[in-house]
């Protein structure tokens, strides 16, 4: 069970490495927190898998972090975005549909 453990720790470790590298590739901030969120989130998930089955003892607590990772990681990294984009962070030249700045749009003009 510690190599099966051991291997899928090394995954884990393996999809934070490539959402740090995304981070550092991704042209704009919008994009580095997509990259950055959806790997650390799996990665941090498959790295406390395998530790939970090294250490079998420690599974329930395993299992309530992954819990605590999967419910907190996206969800802070949505309200980073919106923050972002409610200061008006420049999105990449390469953006072609602003979904949220349309939402915006039409909820003035309803208002007017």
């Amino acid at each position: 069970m510690e190599i099966i453990g051991a291997i899928i720790t090394l995954i884990g470790a393996l999809f934070i490495f490539l959402g740090s590298l995304g981070l550092a590739r991704m042209p704009d901030f919008y994009n580095r927190i997509q990259a950055g969120t959806k790997a650390s989130t799996l990665g941090t998930m498959l790295s406390l898998l395998g530790i939970g089955l090294i250490h079998l003892e420690w599974g329930g607590k395993i299992i309530i972090l992954i819990i605590f990772v999967l419910m907190t990681n996206p969800i802070s990294s949505h309200v980073m975005a919106r923050a972002a984009h409610r200061i008006r962070v420049n999105l990449t030249q390469k953006t072609v549909v602003d979904k949220l700045e349309e939402k915006e749009r039409t909820k003035l003009k309803v208002k007017k």
